[in-house]
């Protein structure tokens, strides 16, 4: 079943990373493209993942285990990416990242989108994810409370208070 939810086209990148600690950057990214056959788009894809995250190109050959929480995130993006998402589901990306990763997540979230895949975040930093999203909907135990486009959001009153500190 789950070849079938990624052969459609929706990726998850978990809370936590989840990378494959014991093999490398590499093999990681190449398990991405697991259910892929064409060669030679999947080299250029590759290459493409090295562009967004030069430091996976630094560490190609290092164990996913050994890198820091933001190379692991990096990862375990890029992975998703090999696959070729229409829509990708990121779970709390900039969870325990210091906050120099968490702007360069947040601008390479931005570019993936902007290059064509839609992107369904979660995320605890809810200013970060409004100032990235086109649309936002806020969750209270499981139920949407409030939604609207990001310009919206951030300037509703409520919203400010209750999730935005102001």
């Amino acid at each position: 079943m789950p070849d079938k939810i990624v052969k459609a086209g929706l990726i998850h990148v978990p809370e936590g990373r989840r990378v494959f600690a014991n093999l490398t950057v590499k093999e990681n990214l190449e398990m991405g493209a697991y259910l892929r056959k064409d060669t030679a788009q999947i080299k250029a894809d590759l290459e493409h993942v090295y562009e967004l995250f030069p430091r996976l190109c630094e560490r190609v050959k290092q164990l996913a285990g050994t890198l820091s929480g933001g190379e692991q995130q990096m990862l375990a993006m890029g992975r998703a990416l090999m696959s070729k998402p229409e829509l990708l589901l990121l779970d709390e990306p900039s969870m325990g990242l210091a906050p120099i990763l968490v702007d360069e997540i947040f601008d390479i979230i931005q570019k993936i989108n902007k290059d064509g895949t839609t992107i369904l975040l979660v995320e605890q930093n809810a200013f970060k994810a409004m100032s990235i999203a086109n649309r936002v909907y806020i969750l209270e135990t499981g139920e949407v409370a409030s939604s609207g486009n990001s310009e919206e959001m951030i300037h509703d009153e409520a919203v400010k208070k209750a999730y935005l500190g102001g």
